[in-house]
């Protein structure tokens, strides 16, 4: 497999699927994100989740569209409306589903995974009936397109490098947001110790409401990314809710470095298999690492961090 690429080419080829798998790696750490909060807060599996990513990456098309249509001389900065109205959408919707559906179901972890697999089926029917059940792509700005190329054979996205920026900054913004904020405290606070929070005046319903929304909002936002990598459709979510809960679990449940780690991991090593071998043969591969890694490491790489 390897013996008819010279030693200077297969470093490129390190380098350049490595910073091919930027944008997979962002998406597995923004879905992952948005799983890590509702996990670690409310206990909660959702299998719903990537649905809130087509959400996020439907926003993104839709509003493409009518830039070309309406404002045709703003497509060079639309995305930087789209992008928050992606994360505004998202965390509207979990905020309703989290009201009507959710909220009934704490406490019953078997009732909420399967409750929130028939929500990924519906949502699926809905986006299939009022927005069609044809892949849909964003046209993006100039800007973001092309490559940025240090040497004669490393070519770098630069689509790849915007996605990575806005992921540092939107791990970084989550970590100050739970420990230096009034809400985020809220969100601390309710998670170890539900009962005595209620007592202190905090409105738990409302922290988990507000909670389960912000990790919608993430994922939406995964999903505005999303379109500048590839086209959406109604199923393009289930594509990564599987990897994303890899992710969570080969990390450490509830540590947020792990989940950056492992994401970084699990996205570099299949953009380096899907190279070199077909696509299906490379999950084969990726999952028996996997499952190796967690026979050695049950609890995940950074499973300190867990609260007992």
């Amino acid at each position: 497999m390897f013996d008819e690429y010279t030693f200077e080419e297969l470093k490129a080829i390190l380098i350049m699927q490595s910073f091919g798998g930027l944008s997979l790696l962002c998406i597995y750490v923004l879905m992952g994100l948005g799983l890590y909060v509702v996990f670690g807060q409310m206990k909660v599996i959702n299998m719903a989740h990537a649905e809130f990513l087509v959400i996020g990456s439907y926003t993104m098309c839709l509003a493409s569209k009518f830039v070309i249509e309406v404002m045709p001389e703003f497509i060079n900065y639309y995305l930087w409306v789209a992008i928050p109205l992606a994360f505004v959408v998202a965390f509207i919707v979990g905020w309703i589903i989290e009201w009507i559906l959710i909220s009934r179901l704490y406490h019953r972890p078997l009732d909420t995974l399967l409750a929130t697999w028939g929500l990924s089926l519906i949502m699926q029917q809905c986006f299939r009936t009022f927005i069609g059940a044809r892949e849909m792509s964003a046209t993006l700005p100039e800007w973001l397109m092309g490559s940025w190329a240090p040497t004669d054979i490393i070519d770098i996205p630069i689509n790849g490098l915007v996605i990575l920026a806005t992921t540092i900054i939107l791990t970084v913004g989550l970590v100050f947001f739970t420990n230096k904020t009034r809400w985020g405290l809220r969100m601390r606070s309710t998670s170890q110790n539900r009962q005595m929070s209620q007592a202190l005046g905090i409105n738990t319903k409302v922290t988990d409401r507000f909670t389960f929304a912000l990790a919608c909002g993430i994922s939406g936002i995964g999903g505005a990314f999303l379109t500048t990598v590839v086209s959406t459709s109604p199923t393009a979510g289930t594509t990564y809710i599987v990897d994303s809960f890899l992710v969570l679990v080969l990390g450490g449940l509830g540590s947020l470095f792990g989940l950056v780690i492992s994401g970084g991991f699990l996205a570099l090593l299949s953009s380096i298999l899907e190279f070199f071998m077909s696509g299906s043969v490379a999950k084969v591969w990726l999952y028996l690492i996997i499952f190796v890694v967690l026979a050695k490491f049950t609890k995940g790489l950074f499973s300190s961090n867990i609260r007992s």
